[in-house]
């Protein structure tokens, strides 16, 4: 007997969340906020000058606001805002390692996102578009100076779920591949040197998520 009613007290439980279960329409809106690891998988092009390429470049911790809008219950926009400092570093150069200084990266991003199973509890989804990243405020290491960095633009891939709490909260757990890159100049020795580097971050990120 007493099973029976942890059986049926069990089921009630579950039978209440799946009713409270969140149903995306067209037209709903969904802003929220994520923790993220920013994991750039780094690299570069011969550095002119000094040779060595750009080997290492800092993960960062760092909040993100996210804001969807759904075309229907299965087809959202977001749009994908943070910003995060890294520190940059050359390796295998005819300086030995040299401190490329830290920089300021803002990569807004728009993807076009598909939701499988809008109407249940768990909902993954997967979807792909564009970053344009700015990098900004550049600082000199201990042997470069004169440090800049060129925007650019990029492909991005995403793809994550919702565990839809009730009509309106949802937690999600979410990961994105940014395709990201700069020509970089910066002052070594009194000379220029140049190099094309490749930033790439995974960012993995997890948070919660409002739709009204």
């Amino acid at each position: 007997m007493k099973y029976k009613k942890i059986i049926v007290s069990s089921m009630s439980i579950l039978a209440f969340v799946l009713a409270q279960r969140a149903f995306a329409d067209a037209g709903d809106w969904q802003i929220g906020v994520r923790a993220i690891d920013v994991v750039p998988v780094a690299g570069s092009s011969p550095i002119t000058g000094i040779n060595g390429n750009v080997t290492s470049i800092s993960s960062e911790v760092a909040p993100e606001l996210d804001i969807n809008y759904y075309f229907t219950n299965h087809l959202s926009s977001e749009l994908i805002l943070a910003t995060t400092r890294n520190s940059v570093e050359a390796t295998g150069t005819v300086a030995g390692n040299v401190n490329l200084g830290s920089v300021g990266v803002l990569p807004p991003t728009v993807t076009l996102l598909y939701h499988f199973f809008p109407d249940h509890l768990i909902t993954p989804y997967a979807g792909a578009g564009i970053n344009y990243t700015h990098f900004y405020n550049a600082s000199s290491g201990n042997v470069a100076s004169a440090i800049y960095y060129s925007d650019s633009f990029g492909p991005a891939l995403q793809a994550g779920f919702d565990v839809n709490l009730n009509k309106n909260w949802a937690l999600n757990v979410d990961v994105k591949k940014i395709f990201m890159s700069s020509n970089v100049t910066a002052t070594v020795g009194g000379e220029q040197v140049t190099t094309h580097v490749n930033i790439n971050p995974m960012i993995y990120g997890a948070g919660v998520r409002y739709r009204f």
